[in-house]
């Protein structure tokens, strides 16, 4: 949200909002005003999403439950999405995370981040920022799925994903093979030991036209 940075009045679509913090955050920046649109798929997910949104008073959130991927036509000035990952930065938390990490999954999210992605770019205004972010350190998941947006659409546009306060380490430039975008260190790439906190992968795309 901090990255995304929405003003009073803006139009906001939280793509995958559950359990709450994030649009919580998102409606305090917003000063309670303008529409922010908090998806989520499941019902269990989107009740813990509603509870949080009651209990923390923001009032300008509509909940909407269906698959990010069917989104259209809508044009929203900013958007967040903070796609469901492999949760590989969360391990020196949750151990069970490396016991569950196989090639497989990590392409299954990657293709289904890919097309989040590109489902909230196409309801993005022209003019409007769109924020990307995992709780993943897997490049394929991170800087393969912004490359693929940047090569997709033109229009896409990088610029500096930065937080004050933080330390951060450089993106990954390529990996297996695969050699991505030359704006990507303009993303943000947080490892476990950077701030002794989780991992992190951020990035801010703004859609020129």
């Amino acid at each position: 949200p901090l990255i995304l940075n929405p003003k009073p009045g803006d139009i906001v679509l939280d793509l995958c909002a559950a359990p709450g913090s994030k649009t919580t955050q998102l409606a305090q920046l917003m000063k309670n005003t303008g529409l922010i649109v908090a998806n989520d798929y499941t019902g269990i997910r989107l009740q813990s999403l509603g509870i949080n949104v009651q209990r923390m008073g923001a009032s300008n959130v509509l909940l909407t439950q269906m698959y990010g991927q069917q989104f259209q036509n809508f044009q929203f000035d900013k958007i967040l999405v903070d796609a469901p990952c492999s949760g590989t930065g969360t391990i020196r938390k949750s151990p069970k995370t490396i016991r569950m990490w196989n090639e497989k999954t990590i392409l299954f999210f990657a293709k289904q981040q890919r097309q989040l992605i590109t489902t909230a770019y196409q309801n993005l205004k022209p003019g409007g920022t769109l924020v990307y972010s995992t709780c993943s350190l897997e490049p394929e998941e991170n800087e393969g799925v912004v490359t693929s947006l940047l090569n997709t659409f033109p229009t896409a546009k990088l610029k500096p994903a930065r937080l004050g306060g933080l330390h951060h380490s450089p993106a990954v430039e390529e990996f297996n093979g695969e050699r991505y975008h030359p704006d990507i260190q303009k993303c943000l790439r947080l490892w476990p030991q950077d701030n002794d906190t989780e991992g992190f992968f951020v990035a801010k795309i703004v859609k020129t036209e």
